[in-house]
């Protein structure tokens, strides 16, 4: 007996950024994307916009490690179609109607191309091929990393001017939020300590949105200002655009078109580490941070070769930083009946104090007490 392949139908959203696309996309759309090597951050988000189907024009599972965002998509449901060879981006148009029957693309029963569907065998055994590699890819990201370190070297030596911002970071915690790994259940886990400690909230790019969605208004946000939506832009944080170390900054650009005013951070590495040295140089207490990058696999998932700001920043703020990426998932516990018992006797004590005082109720009471007497011999 032939199985009929499964079929697909909805409208098509595509975006060569997905980080862009999943802003807009709406639950039963169909991404088209092209992302070499999907991460496991982008996956989550294309199954946060609850996507029909994802069909990549880029292959989706890297040759040199094991990257996570395949194997998130179709574990969640998500047909992951990769068609590196079609020329969907340029003969599709956004909204229209496509549907994907088994591995092809169609509009209007004409075939436009055909791919591989990624399925869970399929990609569980890419990953056990790609860690193999894994050795000489920790390798050749260590020689990067110690290379890059000698240029970057005046990152952590006081060579780049720190933007003075309004925001007084004396004596409080700083809070640093990047749009990463498990950031919401992250930032979730420590909600009591956010409104303890009310610290510097700095948003990373995305994270500024991320921080939004969680009802938290950033002080600063920090980065190149091409993640950020018009909104947050615009909602009386303190902006910090990370230029080049030549000092050019693209995403000055797009403060002065808003009418939006900023300050310059130019310096080398990501906008999380200038973010966590400007907090450190400032004078906060305490940093403590969200979703940041802080391993191969993560510089690998955004496209870096190695870490070499990353590692000196820590290496200078490590005194005073704190690392939550993670600590979601460090204990998780269920409630145990010893646990319950007091908490059942407590709720308890009016319900038996309203029975001892009503008159009605204590015969009602004296009553059930003849009764069970009575049935169990007592």
């Amino acid at each position: 007996m032939e199985i009929k392949s499964t079929v697909i139908k909805g409208p098509v959203k595509l975006d060569k950024r997905t980080k862009d696309l999943v802003k807009r996309i709406q639950p039963g759309d169909i991404a088209v994307i092209d992302h070499a090597d999907l991460d496991e951050v982008a996956a989550n988000a294309l199954v946060e916009a609850r996507v029909k189907a994802v069909i990549n024009v880029s292959p989706s599972m890297s040759e040199n490690y094991p990257n996570e965002g395949p194997i998130r998509l179709v574990e969640s449901g998500v047909k992951l179609l990769d068609c590196p060879h079609g020329e969907l981006f340029t003969l599709l148009t956004e909204g229209q109607e496509i549907e994907i029957r088994g591995s092809t693309v169609n509009i209007n029963g004409r075939e436009l191309a055909c791919g591989q569907e990624l399925t869970v065998n399929l990609i569980k055994e890419h990953m056990k091929s790609t860690k193999a590699n894994l050795e000489a890819e920790l390798s050749r990201f260590i020689e990067n990393t110690m290379e890059y370190a000698r240029h970057e070297i005046g990152l952590i030596c006081n060579e780049f001017e720190i933007p003075q911002v309004k925001t007084s970071f004396d004596g409080r915690h700083a809070l640093i939020v990047v749009r990463g790994k498990n950031y919401k259940e992250d930032l979730k886990a420590i909600k009591s300590y956010i409104d303890e400690m009310k610290p510097v909230i700095i948003g990373v790019d995305g994270g500024a949105d991320a921080l939004t969605e969680f009802g938290l208004q950033p002080d600063i946000i920090v980065g190149d200002m091409d993640s950020v939506s018009d909104s947050v832009l615009a909602g009386g944080s303190e902006l910090v655009v990370h230029a080049y170390p030549n000092g050019r900054a693209p995403g000055m650009d797009r403060l002065q078109q808003m009418g939006l005013p900023g300050l310059v951070f130019a310096a080398p590495g990501t906008s999380e580490d200038i973010a966590m040295l400007m907090a450190y140089e400032l004078g906060a207490e305490l940093i403590v941070a969200v979703g940041t990058h802080s391993n191969m696999i993560d510089f690998l998932e955004k496209g870096r070769k190695g870490m070499a700001s990353t590692f000196l920043v820590r290496a200078k703020v490590g005194p005073i930083l704190v690392d939550a990426k993670g600590v979601s998932r460090l204990y998780k516990s269920k409630p145990r009946v010893k646990d319950l018992a007091p908490i059942f006797i407590a709720a308890l004590l009016p319900v038996v104090a309203v029975i001892v005082i009503s008159p009605s109720t204590r015969e009602l009471l004296r009553l059930l007490i003849i009764q069970f007497r009575i049935l169990t011999g007592i």
